[in-house]
């Protein structure tokens, strides 16, 4: 049985997109694949479990079905830290870990590994990536963003842990790499990395609609409340607009789907996001939403308009500034009902990834 541990060089590498994409090619390759992420940090509540968030995304997108609580043995909640700090007992967390990936390779081909951030996230309870990867006796890829000197760096201090660990690490996967600087970096970080013995399994151009968040997601990490326009949250972001100019210079940056975040008495704000149209003829706004912000509701006679545009409104209790930080700093992750981000994915690391290289080293 072949087995892959998935590793980043820090949060927001691109771990969970690249282990999906990489699961669902493979399973084109061989009839059973699995999966586990032992140790999970972001979970949700599945019929009275904290199951990681990924763990959900994999099961429901790839369709392996193992069992959510072995394919999330450990959900990191809060005060879990300091309890282990207070009581510590890696022999349970251990035990935890390889029963469940006992139970989920049984009778697979192939087990994918999906790790918790850098080698060292987990070593204040004693389970480490590099820790996890060894217990399991995996190989190792790693996945780092894109550019050439920190990642390098960054990709070299990970595999001094694992290899500290006497963790084999197969290769990097280098991500979200700008398309304006593709074939430089391609060049350079291959050539970087090959001098100190690493091999470049792969590098992914940057897909700007991978980032892109739903109004529904910005709802579902914030508490902002919905105004109106409930049946659009669906809309996807692409640019978000802090409109705090005159109404005249803030038409100028209206592209489309853009978001607009104002405060709820700038009724001039509001006017202008409902006079740029993307398609005049059918009145199609270029706005895929706003957010009002210090907690003012606008008049009835503007809500009226809001409700009519065809757009989700919501209201926020912060400041614009404090809105706008808010927003910017979403983790932005596919779901399963992504469909369109997951079929870029999959073609992603088709097209990018060099499988031959990772089998072969497996």
């Amino acid at each position: 049985m072949r087995k892959i541990f998935i590793a980043a060089t820090k949060q927001n590498d691109g771990k969970t997109t690249v282990s999906l994409g990489i699961i669902r090619n493979l399973q084109q390759k061989f009839s059973k694949v699995g999966f586990i992420k032992p140790i999970g940090q972001r979970y949700l509540e599945e019929e009275g479990l904290k199951i990681d968030e990924d763990s959900i995304l994999i099961e429901e997108v790839c369709g392996i079905k193992s069992g959510l609580k072995d394919m999330s043995p450990i959900a990191v909640e809060r005060g879990f830290t300091e309890k282990y700090i207070a009581k510590p007992d890696k022999n349970n967390i251990s035990k935890q870990i390889q029963d469940s990936f006992r139970r989920i390779s049984k009778n697979q081909d192939l087990v994918v590994i999906e790790g918790t951030g850098h080698a060292g996230v987990g070593s204040v309870f004693d389970h480490s990536n590099a820790t996890v990867a060894k217990l399991l006796g995996s190989k190792v890829i790693i996945i780092s963003s894109g550019g050439v000197g920190r990642p390098i760096d960054e990709i070299i201090l990970n595999k001094a842990l694992f290899e500290k660990e006497g963790v084999k690490v197969l290769g990097v996967i280098v991500n979200k790499v700008l398309p304006s600087k593709f074939d430089k970096i391609n060049r350079l970080v291959r050539k970087g990395l090959e001098r100190k013995g690493v091999d470049v399994l792969g590098v992914l151009p940057y897909d700007p609609m991978l980032a892109r968040p739903t109004i529904e997601q910005i709802l579902e990490e914030t508490d902002f409340e919905v105004l109106c326009g409930k049946e659009y949250l669906e809309r996807s972001v692409a640019k978000v607009i802090v409109a705090a100019m005159e109404p005249r210079d803030a038409a100028r940056y209206i592209t489309e789907d853009s978001l607009m975040i104002t405060p709820g008495d700038r009724h001039d704000m509001i006017d202008i996001a409902l006079n740029c149209f993307r398609d005049a003829a059918n009145k199609k706004l270029k706005i895929c939403g706003i957010i009002l912000t210090c907690g003012i509701t606008p008049d009835e006679q503007i809500m009226d308009l809001l409700a009519k545009a065809q757009i989700a409104v919501l209201l926020a209790k912060s400041d614009t500034y404090d809105v706008a930080t808010c927003v910017h700093d979403i983790t932005v992750k596919i779901r399963p009902c992504d469909t369109e981000k997951i079929d870029a994915v999959v073609k992603l690391i088709k097209e990018n990834v060099d499988f031959n290289k990772i089998l072969k080293g497996i």
